[in-house]
Formats: C-alpha cells, sequence, structure tokens
C-alpha cells in the first residue's frame, strides 16, 4: 500500500509522469494507492481544473478523516513531542498508515523527516521521499 501526503497527490493531479507510472504499476499489482481526505483538501489549487483533480483521485483510496485516525494522529503527535497545526496534517497522513489493514505501507511524502519523526514507533511503515 502506497500512502501519499499532499506532494505526492498534487503530484498524480499535475499528471507527472513518474507518478502516474508508480500509481499505474501498484494498481496493475492490486495494490492500492490511497490519500486522506485532508490530504485531498490540502492538496487542492485553485489554479487547476477540477475536472483533473477529480481524475486524480478517481483511481485512489480516499480514506475519511475518522474519530479513530484524529486520535491516532494525536497519539503520533504526542509520541513525537510535537503539537499543533504545523504538524497536524503530517499526523493525519501518519496515522492513516498506521491504521491501514494492508501491509507492507509506504507513505511518500515530501517531509521524510518530520513523518519519519511522527512514525518512529512503527518500523513496519516505511517513508520515503518524493523527488
Amino acid at each position: 500500500m502506497l500512502v501519499l501526503d499532499s506532494e505526492g497527490l498534487s503530484r498524480l493531479v499535475r499528471r507527472d509522469r513518474d507518478m502516474m507510472a508508480l500509481a499505474k504499476g501498484l494498481a496493475a499489482r492490486g495494490e492500492p494507492v490511497v490519500a486522506s481526505a485532508a490530504t485531498l483538501v490540502e492538496a487542492i489549487n485553485p489554479a487547476v481544473a477540477p475536472a483533473a483533480v477529480l481524475w486524480a483521485v478517481s483511481g485512489l483510496e480516499i480514506v475519511d478523516v475518522t474519530r479513530a485516525v484524529a486520535l491516532a494522529a494525536a497519539g503520533l503527535l504526542r509520541a513525537a513531542g510535537r503539537h499543533g497545526h504545523a504538524d497536524a496534517l503530517d499526523a493525519i497522513v501518519g496515522a492513516t498508515a498506521v491504521l491501514a489493514k494492508d501491509r507492507p505501507v509506504t507513505v511518500l511524502t515530501s517531509d521524510p523527516r518530520d513523518l519519519s519523526a511522527l512514525l518512529d514507533d512503527h518500523p513496519e511503515i516505511s517513508v520515503l521521499a518524493t523527488t
């Protein structure tokens, strides 16, 4: 399973060749590509046509920010000694990975240092930087 942060999702929206190939390859193997509903909100850009956003998310699993996700995100923040809005969206991405039923899980992020810190107690989750 691949969990995208806003940069990964934005790259799909922009139809980045590498990101599209990655998502298509995973889909061909039956591996889900997911993004949090909060990531979708963060990635939406008023300069991008809504149809492009809808096209990009049509092949993704969008995970709701439920009470369980929120509490897991808060737990990640607490364990890492962080708090506040600056880390909240990263924590939601991390919680989406932690609560995923599919394994293995990789988080693709433009912020690998912060996501790695939040997921320090979860060595079963890989964090990769977007390039």
